[in-house]
């Protein structure tokens, strides 16, 4: 399970949880503009612009779940199981396998409006990228300062929302997600007032009390909400330090903490890394379950013109820094 947002203050920035109970060594890999994507089905990709984002390297290939390229559209995949469905392939269409998804759309196209372009010609298929790693279920959210959208291959198809509030979670389908925001309309950052009844004295008795309804457990239907009402009632200052701030604490609200969630006996889904990517200026933030401190990796220090990926070690263990 995961949680994907967007924040606009002076830059644009976008991030997600990766909650689930191991890693697959994730680390922050950079590609730059003259590598070779290999594709299954069609000719190898060369890029067009570069990424960054949190991607596990088999083979050479990095297998992104998440990332920015340098021009700042954003695109991130989540946990969409029971509902994903693709394709074998087809010669009429572009065939992408579901891994190949990401580096295609973020390496060909500078804009969410190019991205739209491209998923009217795009056939995702169900190829495995091994056979000890199977087509995973997901669904994704692409993004830029100006516009959000959700994209789900269901068994009727490929189906493209608008996102506008800028939050993706997993099941059930996000019509269905924003749908149910609608239950939750009263609910307020201010102090309520009493609308019970007119013949009783009713009065506040705690700050915070607008917000008394909001889902506190860790299915992904609450975090969507959870999430979407964190977000948009949030407030930080334009520069950079406040703006990573907020967004860490946007997304620090729907946590999963070990012990919270058991998959299995002795098994527990965990928030293994929080990312908050200046998508503006090209900077990977982030943070680990047992590293608090925040990481960063710039795009923009390395050279976007080779052929060869960057690639960072996420600093997974504890850093404290000591006053005395």
């Amino acid at each position: 399970m995961c949680t994907a947002a967007t924040y606009q203050t002076k830059d644009f920035y976008f991030g997600r949880t990766l909650d689930y109970d191991f890693s697959y060594g994730e680390e922050i890999v950079i590609t730059p503009r003259r590598y070779l994507f290999p594709m299954r089905h069609e000719m190898a990709l060369s890029t067009n612009y570069a990424i960054i984002g949190a991607a596990c390297v088999i083979n050479g290939m990095p297998l992104y779940y998440d990332g920015v390229n340098e021009k700042g559209l954003c695109m991130a995949g989540l946990n969409f199981v029971g509902n994903a469905v693709y394709n074998d392939p087809n010669k009429d269409m572009y065939n992408v396998a579901q891994f190949e998804f990401i580096p295609y759309i973020l390496g060909s196209c500078a804009s969410v409006a190019e991205a739209e372009m491209l998923l009217s010609r795009i056939n995702l298929t169900k190829t495995a990228f091994s056979d000890t790693l199977p087509c995973a279920q997901l669904h994704w959210i692409i993004s830029d300062c100006k516009k959000c959208i959700t994209v789900e291959c269901v068994a009727n198809g490929m189906n493209i929302y608008d996102n506008p509030v800028g939050i993706l979670t997993n099941n059930p389908t996000f019509d269905k997600q924003l749908f149910s925001l609608n239950r939750y309309m009263g609910l307020s950052p201010k102090s309520p007032k009493n609308r019970f009844s007119d013949k009783l004295n009713l009065h506040i008795f705690s700050r915070g009390m607008g917000a008394i309804g909001l889902p506190g457990d860790l299915s992904s239907q609450s975090r969507f909400v959870r999430a979407v009402f964190v977000k948009l009632n949030s407030l930080s200052g334009e520069d950079e330090m406040s703006s990573v701030s907020q967004f860490f604490h946007i997304l620090n609200s729907v946590d999963q903490q070990r012990g919270c969630c058991e998959l299995d006996e002795n098994t527990y889904e965990i928030t293994l890394y929080t990312s908050c990517c200046n998508a503006s200026k090209g900077i990977y933030y982030y943070t680990a379950y047992d590293n608090h401190q925040i990481t960063a990796v710039d795009l923009h220090k390395e050279n976007l013109d080779g052929d060869a990926l960057v690639r960072y070690s996420m600093i997974t263990e504890e850093q404290i820094h000591y006053q005395n």
